[in-house]
């Protein structure tokens, strides 16, 4: 969601061909304001939440409808197009078969909110059907709704770019630099949401992203809305920028932000942090180069803040539990050991000789080929820091017995740094 706003903010000044078409411009003016895409992109969002995960699409359609005229009647001249206008004081409101962009603009939040990419499409298309219900505004929120959970997931940028030109038939495989020279106002979808997910797909982060969506030209804000909304899923948005997004808004529009981004964290928290991490391991392995790098990075990173674990193997010769407390045991009996236990951790060596601490992402993975007989699940962050002090090793290898990702100490500590300075 702060996806979205930052681009419609950044991007607001510039629409209808007011800047220059280029990237190098000053990220905030005082011209920097947000729009009707941020509101309804709010709007959007608390109806959601309200209505919570099971909602059927009736419940959908009703909460949009309700939450999207209260939002418009507490804001009603940030720059609505004159059927939506209508659409937002109707007494009875239905929808008028328009394939505008602002079903893509608005629909950020049902790309976060659920668990399954075929949901997400069916929320998303209710989200558009009470006011976008031309088949290209059903379209337009799909996409858009489906590049953020694909890029949320763990997707590589070309496995999001097959996907939609397989699902929806856009034309993804021109540049910006195409696109820029000939491109101006036009507030369809057909013509907004192909060229967003270029500006995103061409980006090397977030603040390139929205700028390369607003150099296009043309209805900028909406273009840095959506480019911006799969940004975020992707790349992730920096504390500052999250600071100067908020400063922008105002305190109602931050109450429903706040809740949405809580709903996402518990949302996030019930799935398996290194089922992620598989995933970026399965991508370096399909890419094999530094952009895989650089996602595994980062979801490692994001295991880490969410007090992610992964399996240590141990070596012990001898057992935790006598013969006599293991016959004799019940569920949720305590023991005191009677004898010491002396642990070992295991290490694996690569081609070359040198040491790693093998960890792994499951007991599965583990029994591939570890010959510790003890596991314990560890926080991520004290592994390590383990290891940053133990010179006998050059780093760890995640699941080392089948598709792994070698983690040097100057990967570590670049780990280390960046997690402790988020965390100041």
């Amino acid at each position: 969601m702060y996806g979205a706003i930052l681009g419609d903010i950044i991007g607001s000044p510039f629409e209808f061909d007011r800047g220059d078409k280029t990237k190098d411009f000053n990220l905030f003016n005082r011209n920097s304001y947000f729009t009707d895409d941020s509101v309804m992109t709010i709007a959007v969002g608390e109806a959601l939440l309200k209505v919570g995960q099971d909602a059927t699409v009736k419940e959908i359609e009703e909460a949009v409808i309700s939450s999207m005229q209260s939002w418009g009647k507490r804001y009603p001249h940030k720059g609505y197009g004159g059927y939506f206008s209508r659409w937002l004081t109707a007494r009875h409101p239905k929808p008028y078969n328009s394939f505008g962009n602002g079903s893509a603009m608005r629909v950020s939040a049902a790309g976060w909110l659920y668990s399954s990419i075929g949901r997400t499409r069916a929320v998303a298309k209710a989200t558009a059907n009470v006011t976008h219900n031309h088949l290209e505004g059903i379209k337009g929120a799909e996409v858009t709704a489906s590049a953020i959970y694909l890029a949320r997931t763990g997707s590589s940028k070309e496995e999001i770019k097959t996907y939609i030109e397989k699902e929806f038939h856009y034309d993804l495989n021109r540049t910006l630099d195409e696109i820029r020279p000939s491109y101006h106002m036009d507030e369809s979808c057909q013509r907004t949401v192909p060229e967003a997910i270029i500006a995103f797909l061409e980006a090397k982060d977030f603040e390139d992203a929205i700028r390369n969506a607003v150099s296009l030209g043309g209805d900028t804000d909406t273009l840095g809305a959506i480019t911006g909304s799969i940004a975020e899923a992707y790349f992730g948005i920096s504390e500052t920028l999250i600071s100067e997004c908020r400063n922008r808004i105002n305190k109602n529009m931050r109450d429903v932000v706040d809740a949405f981004y809580s709903s996402v964290r518990h949302h996030n928290d019930s799935l398996n942090t290194n089922q992620m991490i598989e995933k970026a391991i399965d991508q370096y392995y399909v890419h094999n180069d530094k952009e895989g790098i650089i996602l595994f990075m980062d979801m490692l990173l994001n295991a880490i803040k969410q007090g992610g674990e992964l399996v240590v193997p141990y070596i012990t010769k001898n057992s935790f539990l006598s013969k006599k407390q293991i016959n004799s045991i019940n569920i949720g009996d305590t023991f005191t050991l009677d004898h010491d236990v002396k642990l070992k951790m295991e290490t694996v060596k690569d081609a070359s000789g040198k040491e790693w601490l093998g960890v792994f992402t499951s007991s599965d993975e583990m029994h591939k080929g570890s010959s510790g007989n003890v596991q314990i699940n560890q926080a991520i962050l004290s592994i390590l820091k383990l290891v940053l002090n133990w010179e006998e090793i050059n780093g760890i290898v995640i699941n080392p017995f089948g598709k792994y990702m070698q983690v040097s100490k100057a990967m570590i500590l670049l780990l280390i740094s960046i997690y402790e300075e988020n965390e100041k």
